[in-house]
């Protein structure tokens, strides 16, 4: 559909186009200053006049009964005529038209509607009539008119009107009633009434001219005047006198209401009273008022003939109404509404209805002035608007009122007489840049945001429900018929109604109906309240929401700690803990990540032993809890300190105190979504947990639970084969307590939620014969024994140093054992094999074995060789044969060989030394004793003393070219000692590091 402003044929007029500022006034008439030639071109034109206005049913009948009087034809009319109709209702454009009709007489018969007043009148022409003009609220009495200009001096109301009537002659007339200010009678009345023509009396606000002169007793005098007249024109063929009564009711006081009652009995009883009523003809008036139109537009009855594009505009939106039919008000005439929509083309239905459905009540609405007044400047607003490219409005719709414009906004303020309505619109609607229907619209998807609905919605609410009524209300089918289109969704309409509900200041709700008020709701008083929230408080409020929540359901063996400050505020224990960082340390946060290391190292003034057993609970970012804490300690100031709140206002506080509260805890859901572990690694790793809610979950914990256990991370239990697989080769017995600490302090092993996972997963293996339970006793006897019980149970298991698991084989073995003690089974000497120069001395060792492979001590050994001489320490002699000779040991059956051979000394011994000194430099720069690095035949060893400045060097000069052989091995002893207690973290830390090498626990010395 074309936006109407490029319609071929409808064209705003020249000064609405151009956007010129209007004044009210410009639709006043004022009679005074057409009789002398002083009003505007619209008024005093009389061919312009009448090509502007649209002859409705009740002005054609009057204008068709007056000029018919004038003719002298009595049947069907009156002499005296009394308008009545609202504030600003046409009464003064009514006597204009029948002053421009009798002062120019037959040349009146070819305006634009006259002939339409001819036929209805029945006459071939207007007669010509003098005619006087009286208006109360230009007539002054004291000052009076003429007198200096060469006319009498006029100061009465009949001393005018027969002056305008007759000049000089006529005023003589009733000169003595002019000096005494005394009110003529029938005989004088008819004496300066003109005899040779048709005569035609218009009084206009006569109570204004009363009510200033009451005081002088003039309101008597003109009633009396008044009533004179009337019962001489009733007497006489063409004289009419039309009389207008009232002035706004807004300035009347009591005796302006009598005097006007007074005055209405006294004119109906001689006259006819007219109700100018324009009804479904305003329409009509206005587009007659406000556009220009081609001659051939206007058929014969003075309507207006639409365009062609403007006839499919209101078809589509006739047929988007009929499919629609069931969400539209009541009153709208669907099943016409074709013809709705043509009769106020341009402007929609409800723009023109919403005048006469509610705003005609109003004290200081005036009918038809005020209505044009507001409608000219809607008009220049909306043509500017929409040839600038801001809008394509297809019709000027309820909701596309410029409220934003001042002059138009001062306009619809002073109609409804309540200007303290300024902030509602420049808070919730337009006028300010950050007006709520605005901001909506701008933040609205796209469809939303191009038909600007929240804009659209919020002033056709304005519009529905400040028209003067008891309760002025806005209904949701009142809303979706101003704001529909074609291809519109109408479901969009609550969508709307729902965001302006929750961001508006002043937009009251009833039952799904809406109105704006002039009172803040509960938007405002909450926003005034927010903002006087101390800090303190907020944090107190978060802090305590976020233990509920954590706390709610916890029932995963979890330990909660929250908020801790620094390490001390965590125990170093193996248990599972889930520490719950304050919202201050948000993930995104350098100093977040440096507490977090900080409480996984350490341990007050230690090292921390446990660093596995910590979990980090962590918030995204902190604005969101102090947003939502905000409000649910407004909304609770509010129940609490409010106490003129009415029935709606409570039940709303109530609805939003819930509300608000539950959106405090889906904040603590939304914000906590990274959890902090330390990694298999030993690194610091995060876990997003994306979007949370609490839907995912019956309570957060669990949610952390779920996605940790999913991760790997948490196992409820261990199955007995996980020990076997991660048993260290350095251990023939595992301690309980070491298997214990192993899934608390080394992160390579899954965390435990359940703290009795370790005892039921070794009583499991010592059921399922995995592995046997031991203790030992002085004698390196296992007792107790546990293996292959079905009876053993994770309450028998002891968590201690001293209490073991061994391997299944390791418990065969030890069954073996018990019933067949060990005994030496071999004896191996060592070295096994070496080179010897002739007349040396050289020392072997011989070490025991049982059946079991196990040490077995040995005593009475006897030393034999095939060369040399040994003694029965086991030290040779060589002599001076070459050769290769063995060695024998022996205790009692048992024996063991070695081989020595015996080799001259080489001639180049000077420089084939069997060790080689080497010059270091230490990490201070000095000189450092040299390292000897021996050049010893195969199978030989080395024992000795390396200072902590050396190990490296050691390493890589003598270890590191025999590091690829298997055959190497390499027996450490590390000793250390400290004056007083040696730390148990720093041990518990050496323990566990030698575990992950998978070397045995250091001891105590």
């Amino acid at each position: 559909m074309k936006p109407w402003y490029q319609i071929d044929g409808l064209t705003p007029r020249a000064d609405l186009r151009e956007g010129k500022p209007l004044d009210a006034a410009e639709f006043a008439v004022h009679l005074d200053q057409v009789r002398d030639d002083r009003a505007p071109e619209d008024y005093q034109n009389p061919e312009v006049f009448f090509e502007r206005t649209y002859l409705t049913k009740y002005l054609t009948d009057l204008a068709a009964q007056v000029i018919r009087r004038l003719t002298g034809k009595k049947t069907g009319t009156s002499a005296i005529f009394n308008l009545s109709t609202q504030f600003g209702g046409g009464k003064t454009h009514t006597l204009t038209l029948l002053y421009h009709l009798a002062q120019n007489g037959s040349k009146a018969d070819k305006w634009t509607g006259v002939n339409k007043i001819l036929n209805q009148a029945e006459i071939n022409s207007v007669p010509e009539a003098a005619v006087a003009v009286f208006v109360g609220t230009e007539f002054d009495s004291i000052r009076g008119r003429g007198g200096d200009d060469g006319t009498p001096l006029r100061k009465t109301p009949w001393g005018e009107i027969a002056y305008q009537l007759g000049g000089e002659e006529a005023f003589e007339k009733v000169s003595i009633h002019e000096a005494e200010f005394t009110e003529p009678k029938g005989d004088v009345i008819r004496s300066f009434l003109p005899q040779d023509k048709p005569c035609l009396i218009l009084m206009d606000e006569i109570i204004n001219y009363v009510s200033t002169y009451r005081h002088k007793g003039y309101h008597n005098k003109l009633y009396n005047f008044i009533q004179a007249l009337s019962e001489t024109a009733r007497g006489l063929d063409n004289v009419v006198l039309v009389i207008s009564i009232p002035a706004s009711e807004m300035e009347y006081t009591a005796d302006d209401e009598g005097d006007e009652q007074r005055l209405k009995k006294m004119l109906d009883r001689l006259g006819k009273a007219v109700i100018m009523s324009a009804e479904s003809e305003t329409s009509e008036i206005i587009r007659r008022r406000l556009f220009e139109w081609e001659e051939r537009a206007v058929t014969s009855d003075g309507k207006i003939m639409l365009p062609k594009e403007a006839i499919a505009s209101c078809n589509e939106y006739a047929h988007w109404v009929l499919e629609h039919r069931q969400s539209l008000p009541s009153w709208f005439p669907v099943d016409n509404a074709k013809e709705a929509f043509q009769a106020t083309y341009p402007f929609h239905p409800s723009v023109l209805s919403v005048f006469e459905r509610k705003w005609q009540v109003l004290p200081r609405f005036q009918r038809t002035r005020g209505v044009l007044r507001l409608l000219a400047l809607w008009v220049a607003n909306a043509y500017q608007e929409g040839y600038k490219g801001n809008h394509r409005d297809s019709l000027i719709s309820l909701g596309t009122a410029p409220l934003d414009d001042p002059m138009f906004r001062t306009a619809v303020l002073e109609q409804l007489g309540e200007n303290r309505l300024e902030g509602a619109i420049t808070t919730d609607i337009c006028g300010k840049n950050d007006a709520h229907a605005l901001r909506l619209d701008k933040e609205a998807p796209k469809e939303l945001k191009k038909v600007r609905l929240h804009s659209k919605v919020a002033t056709t609410i304005f519009f529905e429900s400040n028209g003067g009524q008891a309760r002025g209300e806005a209904t949701i089918p009142e809303i979706r018929l101003a704001v529909g289109e074609p291809d519109f969704d109408i479901a969009n309409v609550e969508t709307a109604l729902d965001a302006l509900n929750s961001q508006s200041y002043y937009l009251l709700i009833n039952q799904n109906k809406y109105r704006y008020n002039i009172s803040p709701n509960l938007n405002k008083i909450l926003a005034d309240r927010k903002a006087n929230i101390a800090e303190n408080r907020i944090s107190e409020l978060i802090k305590d929401q976020i233990e509920k929540i954590f706390k709610n359901a916890n029932n995963n063996n979890l330990n909660l700690i929250f908020f801790p400050k620094n390490s001390n505020n965590i125990p170093n224990q193996p248990l599972l803990n889930l520490v719950i960082l304050s919202p201050d340390y948000y993930y995104s946060l350098p100093e977040t990540t440096n507490l977090i290391n900080t409480l996984i190292q350490e341990s007050g003034n230690s090292s921390r032993t446990y660093k596995s057993c910590l979990l980090f609970a962590v918030a995204d970012d902190n604005s969101p809890l102090s947003l939502e804490a905000r409000k649910v300690l407004a909304w609770q100031d509010i129940r609490e300190q409010e106490t003129d709140l009415n029935d709606e206002q409570t039940k709303s506080l109530k609805e939003n105190l819930l509300l608000a509260e539950r959106d405090l805890k889906e904040a603590v859901w939304r914000t906590y979504n990274y959890l902090a572990l330390l990694g298999r690694d030993n690194q610091l790793q995060f876990i997003d947990l994306g979007q949370v809610n609490s839907s995912q979950a019956s309570s957060l914990v669990q949610l952390f639970v779920n996605r940790l256990k999913a991760n790997g991370e948490i196992e409820n239990e261990i199955a007995p084969r996980f020990l076997v697989r991660n048993w260290s080769p350095a251990f023939k017995e595992w301690s309980t307590k070491n298997i214990r600490d192993a899934f608390y302090a080394s992160p390579r092993f899954p965390r435990l939620l359940n703290p009795h996972a370790v005892k039921e997963s070794i009583a499991r293996g010592i059921r399922e014969g995995y592995f046997a339970y031991v203790a030992k006793t002085k004698d390196d006897k296992y007792q107790p024994f546990e293996y292959k019980n079905s009876n053993f149970q994770g309450k028998d298991v002891e968590i201690a140093d001293d209490v073991y698991i061994i391997k299944a084989e390791e418990a065969e073995n030890y069954l073996i054992r018990i019933t067949e003690p060990p005994k030496l089974k071999k004896l191996v000497i060592s070295p096994a094999q070496i080179k010897l120069e002739p007349e040396t001395a050289y020392s072997f060792k011989v070490e025991g074995f049982d059946q079991y492979e196990e040490s077995f001590p040995v005593n009475n050994v006897t030393w034999t060789s095939t060369g040399g001489e040994i003694n029965e320490q086991g030290v040779l002699q060589t002599k001076n044969d070459i050769g290769t000779f063995i060695i024998t040991a022996s205790v009692n059956e048992v024996t063991g060989e070695a081989n020595f051979s015996v080799v001259k000394p080489s001639s180049s011994a000077t420089e084939n030394t069997n060790s080689v000194k080497e010059k270091t430099t230490n990490n201070y720069g000095e000189d450092e004793e040299s390292i000897e690095k021996e050049n010893l035949p195969e199978g030989v060893t080395w024992q000795g003393e390396i200072t902590p400045q050396k190990w490296m060097q050691f390493y890589t000069k003598v270890l590191s070219g025999f590091a690829t052989d298997k055959q190497l091995s390499l027996k450490l002893e590390v000793q250390f000692e400290i004056t007083g207690d040696i730390p148990e973290g720093k041990v518990n830390n050496l323990n566990v590091a030698l575990q992950e090498l998978g070397l045995p626990p250091a001891r105590d010395l």
